[in-house]
């Protein structure tokens, strides 16, 4: 039996979409990924094989650098990182403008190529990125069964009224005018509808007896699999969900880091993992602050500076472990507190090592996500443009002495989450969808 996983070629996207396939993998059964070249060191790590697909004009092996991009995406690059600087607002507007470029870009050039996939592996089972539209489009085409996975927070599937890109939560730190918001909204709806009509164009020239979609960011493939615990997921907002599986999290298994280990076996003094992510580590103004709020406690620092260089993170006290890229599961399974930009994979791993997070929410997904967190009592949001030092070092503190309800809470959901892998979850669910057909 063969897996096909269909990817971009992003290692953020890579590493959860590769480690539900190690299901297949550990079954006996050959797994192929499609993607960039720029992954393919992660492909050949978890002992796969890989087939080329340039799914979008960028790539992301681990660290972003808008000078490694193509022309065209370097400045988008620096554009989305300018406006995080301005806000939650500027930033989502940036986003929905740049929507089309992003999501679908060269859809029916993307969607031949993903059929020449198909023809050559010749998968019994597909599991594609569900921001992957230009292969979904293949997929539903040429009607392909394919599972729909949404690595990010489940917003990023719209339900009900909502409209993708409008966040349909924010964290208390983190409170738009309403103005503002109304433009937002209106913003959204125009790239939903532009973003639409472009699907359907190339739906119909895929498929002409094709059903058009009224929403493309509501479409789901035949097996819908959401990364991330149904116990953090409103019960109103699940009865929304079309037919769906919650895979918690999915954690990967990384190499040993010698390095990592010596730091780790030198004292058992608690440890704090600081990461804004492979994109967000630009924002070094951040990432200085960060290091200024938590150099006074008594922790020791592991602290991803991925695109920062290291002289602007400030004084670093002797005893911190800091390098551009680090084993974020290894560390966080030996940290007392996370901070973090609040991304799912984040936010996943750090929840199924039972550790509360410090969120400074840049973008996206991460308000709804970080909302989340909050009203769960497993982390604290602050507004990243306008939180000091001492308010940081503040929420650090409240966490680090987490105790009671949200702490009993937080330890049940980590325990739920190892004793049942994503992996497991995603074979079952695909495995009973299979035999209901």
């Amino acid at each position: 039996m063969t897996l096909l996983v269909i990817s971009p070629d992003y290692a953020s996207h890579l590493y959860p979409l590769a480690t539900l396939a190690t299901a297949w993998r550990d079954a006996g059964e050959r797994v192929v990924v499609a993607t960039g070249p720029a992954t393919d060191t992660i492909v050949s790590a978890f002992g796969f094989e890989r087939v080329g697909l340039q799914l979008g004009r960028g790539s992301n092996p681990g660290v972003i650098r808008a000078e490694a991009q193509p022309k065209g995406e370097d400045d988008a690059l620096r554009g989305f990182f300018a406006a995080t600087r301005e806000g939650a607002l500027a930033t989502l507007e940036f986003q929905a403008r740049a929507r089309g470029a992003d999501l679908l870009w060269n859809p029916v050039g993307v969607a031949r190529a993903v059929e020449d996939v198909l023809h050559r592996v010749r998968p019994d089972e597909v599991i594609v990125d569900h921001l992957a539209f230009g292969a979904r489009l293949a997929l539903a085409g040429s009607g392909t069964r394919h599972a729909d996975v949404v690595l990010g927070h489940p917003s990023a599937l719209t339900v009900g009224e909502e409209v993708y890109g409008y966040p349909p939560a924010y964290p208390r730190a983190i409170s738009p005018d309403a103005a503002g918001l109304a433009s937002l909204r209106r913003l959204c709806e125009q790239v939903r509808d532009t973003f639409t009509a472009e699907w359907n164009d190339a739906l119909r020239t895929l498929d002409p007896a094709a059903e058009p979609s009224a929403d493309a960011f509501a479409e789901t493939g035949d097996v819908l699999l959401l990364n991330y615990p149904d116990e953090l997921h409103p019960a109103a907002r699940t009865a929304l969900l079309p037919p769906h599986a919650f895979l918690g999290s999915a954690v990967r298994e990384e190499a040993p880091d010698e390095q990592v280990e010596r730091w780790l076996s030198v004292n058992d003094r608690p440890v704090v993992y600081v990461s804004l992510g492979s994109f967000l580590s630009v924002r070094s103004d951040v990432l200085s602050r960060i290091v200024d709020a938590l150099r006074p406690l008594e922790v020791r620092v592991a602290l991803a500076s991925g695109s920062t260089p290291r002289r602007e993170l400030g004084r670093v006290p002797t005893g911190w472990l800091v390098r551009p890229e680090l084993p974020q599961v290894r560390l966080l399974q030996r940290s007392v507190l996370a901070v973090s930009h609040g991304g799912n994979n984040s936010v996943t791993e750090a929840l199924t090592a039972g550790v509360p997070l410090v969120l400074l929410p840049l973008s996206t997904d991460q308000f709804a996500g970080a909302a989340a967190l909050e009203q769960a009592g497993f982390g604290e949001a602050l507004d990243p443009n306008a939180a000091t030092s001492s308010d940081i070092r503040a929420a650090a503190g409240r966490l680090l002495a987490l105790d009671g309800d949200p702490r009993w809470r937080l330890e049940s959901l980590s325990t739920s989450l190892r004793g049942r892998p994503g992996a497991e979850r995603a074979l079952h669910a695909i495995a009973a969808s299979t035999s209901v057909r």
